[in-house]
């Protein structure tokens, strides 16, 4: 009998990606999605590449704080784990507008969880985030180091995370997963999936793709003076298919007895300066990527990289691809879907 798993915003980007290993997996997936910032387009298309599983897939417009929608979807199915993604993830358009992610992120979680225990189902996978540790003062990154959130989108998740701790010391039935991950980048091999962000994009690496397919004249780079290799930023970048197979062995965990709330990295551990990538991404499209050098931008940090030891031991997870897989992945998306999912340009 196939698991039934809840995942929602399950039309995102790394959502998208990890329906895909879902039902290549054997899995069932209900997605439940506002597509406030996704597209119904991503569902179709992970139908289309799951093949004969692609009908072990159904898709719910609903938003998670619309309780009787999401009520009703509970009663349905008994669901044997939830993977909650859902939520609005811009760090600056959180500081333009904390309430509206307080809002999303917190009251459609907390009602979520309301609804999985009054249900009975008490397993969860939770997409968090390495913004929950601020700018750390060490690399690499482990999971005992100190949380410090600095903007509303990392207080969200780090509320979250604290909301799921105190669950789970109230209640020992639950089990509950944390993942804490890095940069995430890259998409699916086929070219058919990716990142589709709406508006402006919120890391490095959409703002270098819409440069190299002409959406952007120039890549800004701020800050070149740090003490790094070359003088700029260094991050741990992970690949969206690897993320997705981290959420997968997260699910597998889950089945260990003697799991309460634990908590993960999901990196690479290794630690890529924004030229690195840049040269990466040249490197793999045959595109030049002019670069404007602006001045640091305040509370960004030198260098963090994930310690993602404690992932490979007990998740039997380790991320395969590298940079160079990341952006001959990246470009392949970019060029078949220059505008993303949203528009008669995109190729597939």
């Amino acid at each position: 009998m196939s698991k039934n798993i809840l995942v929602t915003g399950g039309a995102g980007y790394i959502g998208s990606h990890t329906v895909l290993q879902l039902l290549l997996g054997g899995y069932r997936a209900v997605v439940v999605d506002n597509l406030d910032n996704s597209s119904e387009v991503a569902i179709k298309r992970v139908k289309e590449l799951a093949g004969e599983f692609g009908k072990n897939l159904s898709f719910h417009q609903v938003d998670l704080r619309d309780r009787p929608a999401l009520e009703k979807l509970f009663a349905k199915t008994k669901f044997d784990a939830v993977i909650h993604f859902a939520g609005l993830k811009a760090v600056g358009e959180s500081v333009q507008k904390p309430l509206l992610y307080y809002d999303n992120n917190l009251i459609g979680t907390i009602t979520l969880l309301e609804l999985m225990a009054a249900h009975g189902c008490k397993n969860l996978v939770f997409s968090s985030s390495a913004t929950v540790y601020g700018w750390p003062k060490e690399v690499p990154c482990t999971e005992e180091f100190p949380l410090a959130a600095v903007n509303p989108y990392g207080r969200t998740k780090l509320f979250i995370e604290e909301i799921c701790r105190d669950i789970r010391n109230s209640d020992s039935e639950w089990k509950i997963i944390l993942l804490r991950y890095f940069n995430p980048v890259g998409a699916h091999p086929s070219g058919h999936i990716g990142e589709d962000p709406r508006g402006i994009p919120n890391n490095l690496m959409p703002f270098v793709q819409q440069v190299a397919v002409g959406r952007r004249p120039a890549l800004t780079v701020f800050g070149n003076d740090y003490s790094t290799k070359d003088g700029t930023g260094v991050r741990d970048y992970i690949h969206v298919v690897d993320l997705a197979d981290g959420h997968i062995a997260a699910l597998h965990k889950l089945s260990d007895p003697n799991i309460g709330c634990e908590v993960y990295n999901l990196g690479t551990g290794k630690g890529t300066s924004v030229l690195e990538m840049v040269a990466a991404f040249e490197k793999a499209s045959g595109k030049k990527i002019p670069l404007v050098m602006a001045g640091r931008r305040p509370g960004d940090a030198e260098i963090v990289y994930a310690s993602t030891e404690k992932a490979e031991r007990e998740l039997n997870w380790t991320a395969k691809y590298g940079i160079e897989e990341m952006c001959r992945d990246q470009w392949n998306w970019a060029s078949k879907n220059p505008y993303g999912y949203g528009s008669s340009e995109s190729t597939n």
